[in-house]
């Protein structure tokens, strides 16, 4: 069974328990300053778990774009990708374990036929100084499945906090205040003691477990029971209990496949082979090279097709440091033809035009925007390389370190991992002291976030996020309808706003820019939402740029503005009080930055 049967299937079954069938958000967050990316399924719907009515009830389901950049270092090893799609469904406040334990099982033994003595799960074991019991509850209705499938009861594991307990922070000790999560238990497959014989896995003669992340054994899903909210004092159980079921489509497409490795898969096998034709090696033969290439290309342009560009801030950093390491490993597998790297987005946009059109649509604009950064990047790779050929005769300093990067565009994680091939340490402190003298810039894609949405729901907080409402319309009417919002970061003290634009804003068209929100505000008009359908909105001329589902919200300020949104908002303009831009500055390459206050 291949990717496309999967996904249909999964989000049909879930349709049969009374599911509805959302469209999965962009990959650009909203409302979310945790992250860069959307990372996971939940992540969209985090005001729901929190209580808020979700326009289409209780039982939710989608597939979800989703990229992680901390897995960057991890592809290569056949299972780690930084692109994949998150299978999900949600109980908000609904069903919890019985039934979700029960369909999901139902799904995995009945719907794709998976063997289940090749079927292990893990269950939260409790912790003792956070105020959570041992889930036997779990463990207990995971005996009753297996005991109808044949199988033993020394296929259910406990485990601690650090891994079977999920939020999008980590573990417990790592959530702030605020954060939600809760325990979880994960389905194991085990792909058999022969995955040794791969000369690339980290699989090796150490004993092992079901949950030591060695290769063997690899997670299909993750039903997590979010109950929880971390305060100041503890955690507190929330006014509602929740599902949130993620599976990776790639590892579930791996096991129906029969196969143990993703990216011999129908979600990459055209990809391998267009490398291989460029390379003229054999993806055998070289399986780190192409799987980098393969997932790094699939990522950036996925990344791309949201209008992030190659920069050096925020998202555009990571998606240029994507595109880069791609072309090195391409240059180590001997490629030689120049602007290749559009060649792999044909490919990706091939494999999902049935299921994600938006990429085919803008394949010109993203094989343009990989076309640029490849030759950019050739024009220094070569002198960088013998640059850093010079310097490595030992470890390297913070200010070597900073000068392969602002003269040779070499990414720090670039000179980390050459380093790293031959031994040799990199002064990540003194490169950061370096960094810190000359540019303002993100220095890897977990500390150099872009803060993308609100910081919480305060009072300050929602008139701002109501006076951005404002200013998107003043944008579109001052410099034009090509203006659209790129992201948000609004806290109580300020909102900051990314928008797109080519160029520097003049003084004259800030003014008016102030004067039209001001106006606004003056004016008192009401804040009026209306729900309708995502389709309806856009015929009603609705901008944004976020889709949280069919059914949308949609906020009116009369003759001002008619955006989609999630909330929350001022009641009426004339709260928000008087709106001053106190910067505008260059965000990348075509997006402009305005930070902004309500006095």
């Amino acid at each position: 069974m291949q990717s496309f049967e999967i996904r249909k299937k999964y989000l049909e079954y879930f349709k049969s328990q009374g599911h509805a069938v959302i469209l999965g958000s962009s990959l650009i967050p909203q409302n979310d300053s945790s992250t860069l990316f959307t990372s996971s399924g939940m992540q969209p719907l985090v005001p729901f778990l929190l209580g808020e009515k979700h326009l289409l009830g209780k039982r939710l389901t989608d597939s979800q774009k989703s990229f992680r950049s901390e897995d960057i270092e991890e592809v290569g090893d056949s299972r780690h990708t930084t692109f994949f799609e998150m299978l999900g469904n949600w109980s908000l406040g609904d069903y919890f374990k019985k039934e979700q334990l029960a369909w999901i099982s139902s799904f995995v033994f009945d719907e794709l036929k998976f063997d289940p003595s090749r079927i292990y799960v893990t269950v939260f074991e409790g912790e003792e100084k956070i105020g959570v019991l041992r889930d036997k509850e779990s463990a207990s209705i995971w005996e009753g499945i297996f005991k109808g499938k044949g199988i033993k009861a020394d296929h259910i594991f406990y485990y601690p906090a650090e891994k079977n307990w999920w939020s999008r922070s980590g573990s417990p000790e790592k959530m702030p205040v605020g954060e939600i999560g809760g325990p979880d238990s994960e389905i194991f497959y085990d792909l058999g003691a022969d995955l040794k014989k791969h000369e690339n896995s980290p699989f090796s003669s150490q004993s092992c477990h079901i949950n030591c992340d060695c290769g063997r054994y690899i997670e299909i899903g993750n039903s997590v029971f979010i109950e929880y909210k971390r305060t100041s004092s503890g955690f507190e159980k929330l006014d509602q209990r929740n599902v949130d079921f993620g599976g990776g489509l790639e590892r579930l497409t791996m096991v129906s496949e029969g196969l143990d490795n993703i990216f011999e898969t129908d979600l990459f096998v055209n990809i391998l082979k267009t490398i291989e034709n460029l390379s003229l090696q054999k993806y055998n033969d070289f399986r780190k090279a192409f799987e980098v290439i393969a997932d790094h290309l699939k990522a950036a342009t996925f990344i791309v097709a949201e209008g992030v560009t190659p920069s050096n801030l925020g998202q555009g950093y990571v998606v240029r440091r994507l595109i880069r390491r791609a072309i090195r490993f391409g240059r180590l597998l001997g490629i030689k033809k120049q602007d290749w790297a559009r060649l792999i987005a044909a490919n990706v946009a091939s494999d999902y035009e049935n299921v994600y059109p938006e990429v085919s649509k803008k394949l010109d604009f993203i094989q343009s925007e990989l076309s640029k950064e490849e030759e950019k990047f050739n024009l220094t790779l070569e002198k960088g390389l013998k640059e850093f050929e010079k310097i490595a005769v030992s470890d390297i300093s913070g200010k070597d370190a900073f000068n392969l990067y602002s003269t040779y565009g070499f990414p720090i994680e670039m000179t980390e991992e050459l380093a790293k091939e031959l031994s040799l340490k990199v002064d990540i402190e003194g490169f950061n002291k370096e960094l810190s003298l000359h540019q303002d810039l993100s220095r890897t894609a977990s500390a150099g976030m872009f803060k993308g949405g609100l910081a919480d729901s305060s009072l300050e907080t929602t008139k701002l996020h109501t006076a951005a409402h404002l200013m998107l319309a003043g944008l579109r009417k001052v410099l034009g309808d090509s203006v659209c919002q790129k992201g948000s970061n609004i806290t109580s003290e300020r909102l900051r706003f990314d928008f797109s634009h080519n160029e520097k804003m003049t003084a004259e068209q800030i003014k008016a820019v102030e004067d039209f929100v001001n106006d606004a505000i003056s004016a008192d008009l009401p804040v009026e939402m209306q729900e309708m359908s995502f389709e309806e909105a856009k015929k009603n001329d609705a901008v944004g740029v976020f889709e949280y589902g069919e059914m949308v919200k949609v906020y009116i300020i009369p003759g001002i503005s008619k955006e989609i949104c999630g909330g929350p908002h001022a009641k009426r303009t004339g709260l928000l009080g008087k709106f001053k831009i106190q910067k505008e500055e260059s965000s990348s390459a075509g997006v402009r930055r305005i930070k902004a206050i309500l006095k």
